[in-house]
């Protein structure tokens, strides 16, 4: 295993989240060595396996595949007591317990945080809601779009002087899966000095406050609020020119970001220099980043003229060759068949038994000079036999027993 996947390696987490917060949190402890156990409702499993994303015929949606890799799959009954006994014996044996069921579904189970203390005290007991304890919200259910719209984050996207928007990336989902991964891996670390577990709970509006600072510093700055959409240009201000530029052949990804900083004024004597613009060196119009934001327009004319010629990626090498940041608009198609990214090991192939081969990004920090690697992601139910042995010691006429009886 590369050093990535030995870092928990021992570390138990039982996982009673669905859908793409929780998963996405949970699938960043697998790769990073700890045993997942992904528990299910025996009939359907979690909710993702059947998202209308696509998928092969007889497989799960790319959507569960590409959030729950390197997990494994137990089915619990929990409307049986039995089966809400047996997790309790599966808690008892795991360092990490999280779940992200509507508000109070957990606790009406029977499974909320003090009753996993009972039974183990040292479990890091971790969960995500829609909005925080306090909040006047807090029973609301929430997605991805509800967390970025009451967090600010569409308040910040789209075009200046334009209606708010949602950003590509699932921020509320994903995003509040992350800060809750660093927050399990601190938990554990406190607790290998004192023992003890504790209660963790992150709301997903909340996190979206985590990914805004930058906004609130600079409505700090300003003195006045709120902070205003910016288009393509940082809400944090902009030194013309920044922005995105046309290239051809006039694709609908067809283009290229270029950034001049407002710190290094060189950036834009170096951009004249690969536009063949030299002779606007000086140029009292365009030498400060105050003169060239009074002549935004006619910057980007410029800027435009020049890439109009040139594809994205000639654009990018040559802006970037001469120290000035730039970067084509790389869409998921591109990504997706670029060597380099496979080369590396930031694309990877998932082998899956019925949906076969699946490329997918993984764990993106290298470890030791290498990535984690992608397993594939559980069939239902597929390691009931497994854990429930080798986590409880039953016997597998137990398990047998459990299955007949519809606990799992």
């Amino acid at each position: 295993m590369t050093g990535g996947e030995n870092c928990l390696a021992g570390i138990r987490v039982l996982d009673l989240s669905q859908f793409e917060a929780g998963p996405s949190c949970t699938e960043a402890l697998a790769w990073l060595g700890a045993e997942v156990v992904k528990l299910e409702n025996p009939r359907a499993g979690d909710p993702g396996r059947a998202a209308t994303l696509g998928g092969i015929e007889g497989s799960d949606s790319f959507y569960f595949l590409i959030l729950n890799a390197n997990k494994k799959s137990v089915t619990v009954n929990l409307k049986s007591p039995r089966g809400v006994a047996l997790v309790k014996d599966l808690a008892a044996r795991a360092d990490v317990f999280i779940e992200n069921f509507a508000p109070g579904a957990i606790e009406r189970l029977g499974l909320g945080y003090d009753a996993v203390r009972a039974v183990n005290p040292g479990i890091i007991y971790a969960q995500v809601k829609g909005f925080g304890e306090g909040s006047p919200y807090a029973d609301n259910l929430a997605f991805d779009m509800i967390a970025q719209a009451t967090g600010g984050i569409m308040s910040v996207t789209g075009e200046r002087g334009g209606p708010p928007a949602k950003p590509g990336p699932t921020l509320g989902d994903t995003g509040t899966g992350m800060l809750l991964a660093i927050s399990i891996l601190g938990a554990l670390y406190r607790r290998r000095d004192t023992g003890e577990g504790q209660h963790l709970q992150v709301a997903m509006q909340d996190a979206m406050l985590h990914y805004m600072r930058i906004a609130f510093a600079t409505q700090a700055r300003n003195g006045y609020g709120p902070v205003q959409r910016a288009g393509a240009a940082s809400v944090s201000g902009s030194n013309a020119p920044c922005g995105i530029y046309p290239c051809a052949p006039g694709g609908p990804n067809d283009y290229v970001y270029v950034y001049t900083s407002r710190t290094n004024p060189e950036h834009w004597r170096r951009l004249l220099g690969v536009i063949g613009r030299e002779d606007l060196i000086g140029d009292p119009r365009y030498e400060t980043g105050l003169a060239r934001s009074q002549h935004e327009a006619e910057v980007d004319a410029l800027i435009a003229e020049w890439t109009r010629g040139r594809d994205k990626r000639e654009a990018m090498r040559l802006i970037g060759a001469a120290g000035v940041p730039a970067g084509a608009v790389l869409d998921t198609k591109e990504l997706q068949d670029d060597p380099s990214l496979e080369e590396r090991r930031i694309m990877q192939v998932m082998q899956h038994p019925r949906a076969g081969a699946f490329k997918m990004p993984g764990w993106p920090v290298r470890h030791d000079g290498a990535t984690p690697r992608v397993a594939p992601a559980p069939l239902l139910g597929e390691h009931n036999a497994e854990v429930l042995t080798s986590w409880l010691s039953l016997a597998p006429g137990d398990v047998q027993e459990l299955r007949e009886a519809g606990v799992i």
